[in-house]
């Protein structure tokens, strides 16, 4: 068995992740929990700990679907580009109202994404008023009012 990291080794590696976001080095989001726990050998609650603390300052956030990026970055959730693309879609009347959008699987395929992300970007849609379902038939587009 190893032994524990010593007392605040969270802070030491919060830092070296800060340094490394103000070099530029993480613009395409930072490496993983255990990506991180190897790079530094400790475990993964210490890289949580130092993440929080990157997190608890505004140097990094979470963006569901994606992982922990750096604050201020452009990355958006998966489901977040579904909807826009689809919203742009509807926008452009390319969807126009009336049309039956292709099914969640389809949806999933298109996207390279899992069904339950497809299923929140229409969910989103739907709670914005550009999309009904229809109990048994499928999801359209819905006519501007």
């Amino acid at each position: 068995m190893s032994s524990p990291s010593p007392r605040g080794t969270y802070q030491v590696i919060s830092q070296v992740l800060r340094e490394r976001i103000a070099a530029g080095d993480y613009a395409d989001g930072l490496p993983s929990e255990a990506e991180i726990g190897r790079e530094f050998g400790v475990a993964r609650t210490t890289v949580r700990r130092a993440l929080r603390a990157l997190e608890d300052a505004g140097d990094v956030k979470s963006v569901a679907g994606v992982g922990r990026a750096v604050a201020g970055g452009a990355e958006s959730a998966p489901y977040e580009r579904i909807m826009n693309d689809l919203l742009g879609q509807i926008q452009r009347g390319e969807l126009p109202a009336g049309t039956r959008l292709p099914s969640e699987a389809a949806l999933a395929v298109t996207y390279a994404v899992a069904r339950g992300t497809v299923r929140r970007a229409v969910r989103e849609l739907e709670t914005a008023g550009h999309v009904e379902a229809r109990h048994g038939v499928g999801r359209f587009v819905r006519s501007p009012s």
